[in-house]
């Protein structure tokens, strides 16, 4: 579904949209209250649809099961999955964006979905979930409106990208900016660019171990590549190097790098704290019961910072899951969220299923 907003709208940066669409997906039905709702922050290249890609937790039968909440997730501005982005029509040219998308921080994106609540007339939100930057977005708005939810569950997360994960995301455009098509004005620039940077990116989702584990040498690897590097041999479709080259033309086939340039940015700019004193007293305003979910393994927001944003929110708690899949995890380790966030929530009543209303 497609919601449109037909008035400005000022970022942080200072430039004004006149206007902003947002490609949104519900499951299940709001109650007559309007607080049966469950919002799920999606991260960087994924779309609105949790179920398509939190198979195991979203669905009839899961942890959010449609029959008891009203779920809700919101491609966020930027992307290239329905949202306002790059390759949408610039209203001041006529013309599409492309490398003058506007920097939208999160917190602009979740202002942006302020009126989407409102219009689907969401009271209460009962549970706000998200990893990585989805848990970006879901901090900046359980700080904008202490309020507004009765329980968050940042996951894999941090309340200000850190220098480490900022020097991957410019490492990441950096290879796109090699690419001699990137500086072309049309759909489908950067391609070959984005492979390189998709492959960068998952040397920061994974760690040494999973490599070793996940995409262990072939003995014959290494002189069926050097063959394959001199016009000889086979094409070198084992191990490490081929899971790299598959991953990056996967993504290249279902997403832009006008968009992953742009939500690269995105994430660098988050910073709960900026205007607001800093993150002490930032995250010192959510009063949500709050669950911060770390990965042992993940080395792109190591556990430090997950502990640093339970520290600092009041009463909140920090769980922590193994994951051989680094960062990923939150993304893959279905049953160990579910505990973790089955147990929190069963500590308060769930909201009321009758008289539910259609949307």
């Amino acid at each position: 579904m497609r919601f449109t907003y037909h008035q400005p709208l000022r970022l942080e940066s200072g430039l004004t949209v006149p206007a902003y669409h947002l490609e949104y997906t519900t499951q299940g039905r709001l109650n007559e209250a309007g607080d049966n709702v469950v919002w799920i922050f999606h991260a960087l290249t994924a779309n609105s649809d949790a179920s398509e890609w939190w198979p195991g937790l979203v669905g009839a039968g899961r942890l959010f099961d449609p029959s008891v909440y009203y779920i809700v997730c919101v491609n966020m501005p930027g992307s290239c999955y329905g949202s306002t982005g790059p390759e949408e029509t610039d209203h001041r040219s006529g013309q599409p964006y492309y490398h003058d998308f506007p920097v939208w921080t999160t917190r602009d994106m979740i202002r942006a979905y302020q009126p989407l609540r409102e219009s689907l007339g969401i009271r209460k939100i009962h549970v706000g979930i998200g990893g990585s930057m989805g848990g970006q977005q879901l901090l900046e708005w359980a700080i904008e409106e202490p309020e507004l939810f009765r329980h968050i569950v940042p996951i894999a997360t941090n309340g200000r990208h850190s220098p480490w994960g900022i020097a991957f995301n410019t490492s990441q455009r950096m290879a796109i900016e090699a690419d001699p098509t990137w500086q072309e004005r049309r759909a489908g620039a950067g391609a070959a660019g984005m492979r390189a940077a998709r492959a960068v990116a998952l040397l920061s989702y994974r760690d040494y171990g999973a490599y070793g584990q996940l995409q262990p040498r072939q003995e014959d690897q290494m002189a069926e590549r050097v063959g394959t590097l001199y016009g000889q041999g086979t094409n070198g479709s084992r191990g490490a190097s081929s899971y790299q080259r598959y991953q990056g033309e996967k993504l290249v086939r279902r997403f832009s790098a006008f968009s992953y340039y742009a939500l690269s940015l995105s994430m660098d700019a988050h910073d709960v704290g900026r205007g607001r004193g800093g993150l002490v007293p930032a995250l010192g305003r959510i009063k949500a019961k709050t669950l911060v979910i770390g990965i042992e393994s993940d080395i792109l927001f190591p556990v430090t910072e997950q502990r640093t944003v339970a520290t600092l929110i009041p009463g909140a708690s920090l769980r922590l899951i193994q994951s051989l899949y680094g960062h990923d995890g939150f993304l893959l380790e279905f049953e160990q969220i579910r505990r973790l966030v089955e147990g929190f929530l069963d500590e308060q009543p769930a909201p009321r299923k009758e008289q539910l209303i259609n949307h």
